[in-house]
């Protein structure tokens, strides 16, 4: 690669200043909120393996997982929004608060948020932290959702943690309306594991929106927005201003520091202008501090390198070249400038002090970044991704990667949905790339019926391009066999997308885990 200029050397031809250029172009009512808004600009001067864990080899570890599955199953389901974090509160209360044992980075959007959480625990984890990390959903096992140092929770500490909150959790069942869903008892569980072991920082994940969501129990200093889409209209609300209210609310006021300044930190990814608007706004009200991707931080350059991307990122305090990233795609690229700004925010860069972090540090961080389900190849010839896309803002990032990753000759698409997602801006994402699409589901009761799905393929794609197979193993035999017609070294290939419970099916069908 071609040598790039020193920070301490500006060229007027920085090529991050012709994308600050590009993104001023943006609605002028942005100008009068950022007018009273701080933004955050320094002046430039992991675990190898598959990281998704198998059944329990011991019997008996695995019918006791089982059994504490079995009893979360039984609560409310996580897909279930009640605007309160009264629950939560009471438990975490009786369990003495265990989430304000640590400091937390708080991650909220619609797409690229466990992409990004991991990338943002593997550069903690790179510069001796210990961490845990809370993810959802999950792609094969529960246990997947808690992880600490990089790994995910054994079976045997999951169902350890769930014993030794299940009694208070009781309690608060008790006492309230309602009993703790199942994505309160996980919370719970995760914050009590992180402080038990101790962790150094936390990398938490919302689960649905922000402000009313079982994590937003915890006062993180920094606080990241992922891109924001249309995804869970009938509970989040219908428009990108309406969700991005939800979202935002994770954005607090940060105690007063010993130095009398106010910590909180907002790291937010390109947005729709009138999403930005209000999370800007919320910005203004708690005092917090906000770096804007494209602006305070971005992707300078990326070039398409085997097993992943190439990138030049710009962080808060400079620039940091030739980063490798073993993932595939644009939104992969500025997920990783999204989670470098975070870490730096964490570490006081570009408020506290100008510089750039240690870049053999960066570098091996990043390089040692998975996200299983994400672009995932788990098979050659024919070739076999695995991609958790399941809105069309997902399917759009998706399709594109898949172009440029790959370039199959002919692709055939496996696709099992959720109900009430927009199933039809997510086939039409595919359209363009899939030569056929085969149309199935997965074991969970909320998977959309094949056949309905199918009827909106058909609209899309044309009757002569949809097959159905409503067994998800059947579906993945069809594909391949078409894929394979054009012979063993056609180039062609399979996506399978649609639902991360799709993705995590057809992994374990495909020999994973």
């Amino acid at each position: 690669m071609s040598e790039r200029p020193q920070n301490d050397d500006p060229d007027p031809t920085d090529p991050f200043d012709e994308l600050v250029e590009a993104e001023t172009d943006r609605d002028p009512d942005l100008a009068v909120i950022e007018a009273g808004s701080r933004t955050l600009r320094a002046q430039a001067g992991p675990p190898q393996g598959d990281p998704i864990p198998a059944r329990p080899a011991d019997p008996e570890v695995d019918r006791a997982l089982r059994t504490v599955e079995d009893e979360l199953a039984g609560r409310w389901g996580e897909t279930k929004l009640d605007p309160s974090v009264q629950r939560i509160v009471a438990l975490l209360d009786i369990l003495g608060s265990p989430q304000r044992a640590y400091p937390s980075i708080h991650i909220t959007g619609t797409n690229g948020k466990t992409s990004t959480a991991r990338m943002i625990e593997a550069l903690l984890s790179a510069f001796d932290l210990r961490t845990g990390r809370y993810t959802s959903p999950h792609v094969q096992s529960v246990t997947e959702r808690i992880s600490l140092d990089g790994a995910p929770i054994s079976a045997e500490r999951f169902i350890e943690t769930y014993r030794d909150i299940a009694p208070y959790v009781e309690m608060v069942d008790a006492q309230q309306e309602y009993r703790l869903s199942f994505f309160e008892v996980l919370t719970a569980m995760a914050f009590a594991a992180f402080a038990d072991t101790p962790v150094d920082v936390a990398v938490v994940e919302v689960g649905m929106g922000g402000t009313w969501d079982a994590t937003n129990v915890i006062d993180a200093n920094v606080a990241v927005i992922t891109p924001i889409s249309l995804d869970h209209t009938d509970r989040l609300g219908e428009t990108h201003e309406q969700i991005a209210v939800e979202k935002s609310g994770i954005i607090k006021k940060a105690a007063t520091t010993a130095a009398g300044a106010a910590g909180t930190v907002v790291i937010m990814a390109q947005q729709p202008v009138d999403a930005a608007s209000v999370i800007l706004k919320r910005a203004v009200e708690v005092d917090a501090t906000v770096a804007r991707e494209g602006m305070e931080f971005g992707v300078i350059s990326r070039e398409v390198a085997v097993g992943g991307q190439m990138l030049t990122l710009r962080g808060l305090g400079g620039e940091y070249p030739e980063v490798f990233l073993p993932l595939y795609g644009a939104h992969q690229a500025h997920n990783a400038a999204v989670a470098l700004a975070a870490v730096e925010a964490f570490f006081g860069v570009g408020s506290d002090h100008a510089r750039t972090l240690d870049i053999d540090t960066i570098r091996s961080a990043f390089a040692a970044v998975s996200s299983p389900g994400r672009m995932e190849v788990v098979r050659r010839s024919p070739t076999v991704v695995l991609d958790a896309a399941h809105n069309p803002a997902g399917g759009r990032a998706a399709a594109e990667a898949v172009t440029e990753a790959f370039g199959f000759s002919r692709l055939v698409g496996v696709v099992g949905t959720s109900d009430g997602k927009d199933v039809r801006g997510l086939l039409e994402a595919f359209e363009p790339i899939f030569a056929e699409i085969v149309v199935t589901r997965n074991s969970s009761h909320r998977a959309m019926d094949p056949d309905e799905l199918a009827a909106i393929a058909v609209e899309v794609f044309g009757a002569e391009r949809v097959q159905v197979e409503p067994r998800l193993d059947d579906a993945l035999e069809a594909a391949i066999t078409l894929a394979e017609e054009e012979g063993e070294f056609s180039g062609a290939g399979v996506l399978v997308t649609g639902s991360v419970i799709t993705v995590g099916e057809a992994r374990l069908l495909m020999g994973r885990s």
